[in-house]
């Protein structure tokens, strides 16, 4: 069954009232790729009774499965709702793929914000808890690109009572032991609060705290807003335990150390939990749902990503530390996808963040935390290789689309999430990996070099052209003696820090020369919340080394960059 929506579907239940009752932006999606199906499942499977209102019209929605006995959880959804609605152009999008009918008139601009106002609106005194990559990666003072400002954290701005940041498994199930028990919120490992006083807090049990710059501080002054980012990108690490205060006026912002992340075994559970993996008919039947399609039979294998990609915010919200599901777990999730109707025998992926870093594990980040260095920038750290088996840990991903593909009823199995051609040059067994990846390839292998010019991607933290080059070189050389016409197609981004006229040509001439057609994505970029990408597009500078970077911030300049790329042939 699935997690009910309706006053009628709790009834159908037998129930009288639910505990936790979950808000997002989303249609209600039943699969683990969508984070409030996710924790709904696992709150349900610790004996909580979980509703779901999904994309709510306005307050009077909000009562529709009444008062929940412990809290509301809030969040915008898998996507910021901002960069849901808006173009990098600040232009109003027609389409989301999270809505039924695809047309974006669901989500309201700064839903979380919103939600929980409609929230306070008809419940008095109940708990908000908001969460999700909105809240995260917003908990402490911004800078909000489509206002043009600083903003305060997003936990002050809702009012909510706490906030989750990163992936929120262990702090929901805690946060709910304690409403449940009638205990303080205080404390909880991967939460942030907000007081009035500090005196307040017991600071004796926290012996690591550091104050960041105040919001008043950031809101007026670059430097100290490159400082606070600097400060906080250092020090949230689970394994470093600091808590970092940052001043708001006459309150505090408070966040604990991030929650450790969930161990093998956890993982495995979560993701054999039980799913219907389709849409729920209350909202199917106002239209399809366009992102089920490419994550209905998909396969989550692996968590967080060590990449540090400067423009990225997958590591600031899932972490560096690389977590990898069980091939046992991994399997028997394929056994579920094969025996619904409407599988046709195609895996369509197997990863994550980062597909072939299933199996790494690192052996400092593991005990001492991750480190001020980036794991693959300038080059790859020979430590970001190490795994749990004897052989080179890289082969551990290619052995394990095998065992899938071998499974009954599976015909093909496709690596359709990003992959680090970095990290495969790195293996001594690259040209193995390179060939094997050839066979889960459905015709064109999907890489993102983000752009071609040298001193644009040492700012971004990518390899060099020159190594897309020969990964492309060497894999469609492998189809070929294979007999397969399969190719590698880039991705690419403008108008990131660093670029300018002159390194927009550099880009066009090396797709002109060295691709011969115009890439199927050129994105403009688009500064959110929590990357140091957005960081130095405010301030103008890298918080880490001071030094000052061109930013181009004209949005006609901006579009006349993909102009010049999208146009080239």
């Amino acid at each position: 069954m699935f997690l009910p929506t309706t006053d009628e579907e709790i009834k159908a239940r037998n129930l009288k009232s639910l505990d936790v009752i979950l808000v997002t932006g989303d249609a209600y999606v039943d699969h683990p790729s969508f984070g409030v199906a996710l924790l709904g499942r696992l709150l349900e499977a610790r004996g909580y009774k979980v509703g779901i209102i999904a994309q709510p019209e306005g307050p009077e929605d909000i009562k529709r499965l009444g008062r929940p006995n412990l809290f509301f959880g809030v969040t915008s959804g898998n996507v910021d709702s901002m960069v849901a609605n808006y173009t990098a152009s600040r232009k109003k999008r027609k389409s989301d793929d999270y809505t039924p009918g695809g047309i974006n008139n669901k989500r309201p601009d700064r839903a979380v914000i919103q939600y929980v106002n409609w929230i306070k609106q008809m419940f008095k005194d109940v708990k908000i808890v908001i969460g999700g990559i909105e809240a995260s990666l917003r908990r402490f003072a911004h800078y909000d690109w489509w206002s043009d400002k600083v903003r305060k954290s997003i936990l002050l701005d809702s009012k909510a009572d706490i906030l989750v940041y990163g992936m929120g498994e262990r702090a929901i199930l805690e946060i709910a032991e304690r409403i449940a028990a009638g205990k303080s919120l205080d404390g909880i490992s991967g939460t942030v609060i907000w007081k009035s006083s500090l005196e307040s807090v017991n600071l004796k049990e926290l012996p690591n705290i550091i104050h960041l710059p105040t919001y008043e501080e950031v809101a007026n002054d670059r430097r100290k807003y490159a400082e606070a980012y600097r400060i906080m990108v250092e020090n949230t690490e689970p394994l470093k335990k600091v808590v970092l205060v940052q001043k708001h006026d006459n309150r505090y912002v408070i966040q604990y150390p991030p929650a450790l992340p969930l161990t093998q075994d956890e993982l495995d559970e979560l993701y054999l939990l039980a799913y219907t993996r389709r849409v729920h008919p209350y909202y199917l039947a106002k239209g399809p749902v366009k992102a089920i399609e490419t994550v209905r039979f998909s396969i989550t294998a692996v968590r967080g990503c060590f990449g540090n990609c400067s423009f990225c915010a997958i590591t600031n919200h899932q972490t560096t530390h690389v977590i990898s599901r069980s091939v046992d777990s991994i399997i028997e999730e394929v056994k579920i996808l094969t025996k619904m109707p409407e599988f046709r025998g195609t895996i369509v992926d197997v990863g994550g963040p980062t597909a072939n870093m299933f199996g790494l594990s690192c052996p400092v980040r593991n005990t001492k935390g991750q480190c001020l260095r980036s794991c693959l920038a300038p080059n790859v750290c020979k430590l970001s290789l190490s795994g749990e088996s004897k052989n080179d840990a890289t082969d551990e991903f290619i052995e394990l689309l095998k065992k899938v593909k071998s499974i009954p009823g599976v015909k093909h199995v496709f690596v359709g999430s990003g992959i680090r051609h970095d990290l495969i040059f790195a293996s001594k067994n690259a040209d193995y990996i390179i060939s094997s990846l050839v066979d889960f390839t459905s015709g064109q292998l999907k890489l993102a070099p983000e752009h071609a010019h040298p001193y644009v991607l040492k700012i971004m933290r990518k390899p060099s052209a020159e190594l897309f080059l020969e990964f492309k070189k060497r894999f469609e050389e492998a189809a070929k003696r294979k007999g397969q016409k399969k190719y590698v197609i880039g991705y690419f981004i403008v108008a990131h820090p660093g670029e300018g006229e002159k390194e927009n040509i550099y880009l066009r001439e090396f797709i002109r020369k060295h691709l011969g057609y115009v890439p199927q994505q050129v994105q403009i970029f688009t500064p959110t919340p929590g990357t140091l990408s957005t960081t130095i597009y405010y301030t103008g500078f890298d918080p880490f080394t001071g030094e000052e970077i061109y930013v181009e911030r004209r949005d006609k300049v901006r579009n006349a960059l993909k102009e010049n790329i999208i146009n080239l042939l």
